[in-house]
């Protein structure tokens, strides 16, 4: 499958400049062929093979999550373990009454739509996970409620109706201070969402959602991790450990005069950390480089690669960071929690491997188009498996 490239449906830099975080945006029949991305049947498939306790797999209806047994029928095993098998007619039947159907992180279950969430990863710099949802009556599976983060919804099929009423609260959080105020009687205005639909929406912003047109749907929901001020700053109360101001003892027993001198340190310490342009990019950029969300092994080489021309290798994170290293002639390679120094005649591999992702590319390929001999790429990609930032992947859908 060719990339789903939702940065280009959603405008790219006019997106991040305008939009993002912003206001919402509606896109009819913005992604040509969204089955592509899953269908029914992939739906079906996932539900039948894998166990998917709740929450991960789960019935809502009006807010409230089912109990589990109402759709499934416990099953122990010989060695005394017990798992909920689905109950195909029991999950029809809660369905018929208006429940919706979830399955969270279904991009770890299937591989089109774990690309479209790493395509999203590269081009936003944060983490994403795709969650499943699919309703086949009026009655709303969640009420009016906001997200902690924002969101990318693609309708696969069917319709659903979509009310928006705004934020009440300037990006709330998770952990806040205070809880948002309900949100207006009447929404500010309501969609309805076709095959192919793109609709962006910002978190805070109350929603409600159901499928009230008369026919049965499908979305996916792909949720964006956000990248706040406090998280700049737990990690900034981290990094700055290594000044001593930082780790000493509060002044608790000491005269008023000496804690002032002491908070006046600490503050020189901080604001000059807040001070440096570059802040927000070296965050950025160790976020990107301890990503560990999509770790991939290679069975069945679990020593290094061989150098067969065919097989397929690919970055298992669209984040990983490559710079010049300072006074050498050689290049930092940062992904997935670890680094590498490497000649900088890796560069041109490295590179082509970063702008691939999240698509694979053959060990051919990386020969003929940096002039590495197959045997060298193959003992770089062995290096970057060991460290869990390569994968051998022979997916080319």
């Amino acid at each position: 499958m060719s990339p789903l490239n939702l940065a280009a449906h959603l405008g790219q830099d006019e997106f991040l400049a305008q939009v993002f975080h912003r206001r919402h945006r509606h896109l009819p029949a913005a992604v040509q062929d969204p089955d592509k991305l899953i269908t029914w049947d992939d739906v079906n498939t996932i539900l039948a093979t894998h166990r998917l306790e709740p929450p991960r797999f789960r019935l809502s209806a009006d807010g409230e999550m089912l109990p589990a047994y109402r759709y499934t029928a416990p099953v122990t095993t010989r060695r005394h373990t017990v798992w909920q098998r689905l109950h195909p007619v029991e999950l029809h039947t809660r369905l018929t009454e208006g429940a919706s159907l979830v399955i969270d992180a279904v991009d770890e279950l299937h591989p089109p739509v774990g690309r479209a969430a790493m395509e999203l990863e590269h081009w936003l710099r944060t983490g994403v996970q795709a969650n499943l949802y699919a309703s086949w009556t009026a009655r709303e599976g969640f009420g009016v409620h906001w997200d902690d983060h924002d969101v990318i919804v693609i309708q696969i099929d069917g319709a659903k109706r979509w009310k928006l009423y705004g934020p009440t609260r300037t990006t709330p959080m998770y952990k806040d201070t205070d809880e948002p105020e309900p949100p207006p009687e009447q929404p500010i205005t309501e969609l309805v969402l076709y095959p192919g639909d793109l609709l962006y929406l910002p978190r805070g912003w109350w929603h409600s959602v159901a499928a009230s047109e008369g026919e049965h749907s499908l979305h996916l929901t792909f949720g964006i991790q956000t990248t706040t001020g406090a998280q700049l700053l737990s990690w900034l109360a981290e990094d700055l450990r290594r000044h001593d101001v930082l780790r000493e003892d509060l002044p608790v027993h000491a005269a008023a005069a000496q804690q002032v001198a002491y908070l006046e340190r600490l503050r020189r310490q901080v604001t000059s950390a807040l001070n440096n342009p570059d802040l927000v990019n070296r965050y950025t950029a160790m976020r990107d480089s301890t990503d560990l969300t999509r770790l991939r092994p290679s069975l069945p080489h679990i020593t290094s690669i061989p150098a067969d021309p065919s097989l397929r290798i690919r970055l298992t994170t669209t984040r990983a960071h490559m710079e010049p290293a300072s006074n050498t002639d050689s290049v930092i390679f940062r992904a997935c929690d670890n680094e590498w120094e490497m000649a900088e005649e890796a560069q041109p591999l490295l590179q082509h491997l970063l702008s691939a992702a999240p698509s694979t590319v053959s060990l051919a390929e990386l020969s003929a188009i940096t002039g590495i001999p197959v045997a060298e790429v193959a003992a770089i990609a062995s290096e970057l498996m060991d460290g869990q930032a390569i994968t051998v992947d022979g997916d080319t859908r």
